[in-house]
């Protein structure tokens, strides 16, 4: 049967929300996005509650006032609070929440998945993914959760979150070694799948990997979900990272998470170049819903 179109959901305004200057997490991002792709379903802020099924209350609580405090702060090395982040992570979180429901791709920044439940890491101030795991968990009745994360920097944040929940598959295809440092060969448990790939990989070393690796995986688990931390950053010229996918492997990469799961929505991640973005989201989409 032929999937249907997959909604996009965001804000044009996250594209201005969380200036970070010449930081390769930047607002240009979402503007050749929301350029490319004009159409979108609005997003609608989450809730600190919402956040903090998977956050420490103090940390939400610590992002909240740093924010409102009308400065910008360092939280580590790479990630920053300005006046407008807590709005920023508030409708991010809300579009990966919107995407849970109504099956669609949520087009966010900031990223999330290196955020852990107490600290932010690596761009990232919450955890999108996470908070749709847990919204689809409470609101929507779906027990069983998978995530399939293929950004090129494993999904530490992620991991870290569910790694003693059995109701939540984790599962991440991710150049090693490189930033963070985790998913390594042998981390993981009974729903804790790394796939670590060495630089240089592309189209072939990665279908292979999903077919060796991870649909199995999600086969035996038979989740009622797929959320998918949809990173572009191990395509080929990426400039934080040394893979070489196509827009066919984005495309190849859609096309088997739809076979995964009758319900698929995906959140972006990574993915820092803003001229090829829009092509290699598209050719997700295609894989997704061909039409």
């Amino acid at each position: 049967m032929k999937r249907a179109e997959i909604p996009l959901v965001g804000d044009p305004r996250l594209a201005d929300l969380h200036p970070t200057g010449h930081h390769p997490e930047n607002g240009s991002r979402l503007r050749a996005l929301h350029a490319a792709f004009p159409d979108v379903v609005p997003a609608r802020p989450a809730s600190p509650a919402d956040l903090e099924a998977c956050h420490l209350a103090e940390y939400v609580e610590r992002v909240r006032a740093l924010s409102r405090a009308g400065r910008v702060t360092h939280l580590d090395p790479d990630t920053i609070v300005t006046p407008s982040s807590w709005e920023a992570a508030l409708l991010a979180a809300g579009a990966a929440i919107e995407a849970a429901r109504v099956g669609g791709f949520a087009l966010v920044r900031p990223p999330g998945h290196h955020a852990l439940a107490d600290r932010a890491m690596g761009f990232c101030l919450f955890n999108n993914v996470a908070v749709a795991a847990r919204f689809a968990q409470r609101e929507l009745g779906l027990a069983r959760v998978a995530i399939l994360d293929w950004d090129v920097h494993h999904g530490n944040g992620t991991e870290a979150i569910f790694f003693a929940d059995p109701s939540v598959l984790f599962l991440s295809l991710h150049q090693w070694p490189l930033y963070p440092g985790t998913g390594g060969p042998g981390e993981g448990n009974a729903t804790t799948l790394n796939v670590p790939l060495p630089a240089g990989c592309g189209d072939a070393e990665y279908e292979a990997a999903m077919a060796r690796a991870v649909e199995p995986a999600v086969a035996a688990f038979e989740p009622d979900l797929l959320l998918v931390s949809a990173g572009f950053d191990a395509a080929a010229g990426d400039p934080l990272a040394a893979m070489r996918l196509t827009e066919e492997g984005f495309r190849m990469l859609g096309e088997r998470a739809a076979a995964l799961c009758d319900r698929v929505a995906l959140v972006l991640e990574g993915g820092y170049d803003p001229e090829t973005l829009p092509k290699l989201v598209r050719a997700t989409l295609e894989g997704l819903a061909p039409s």
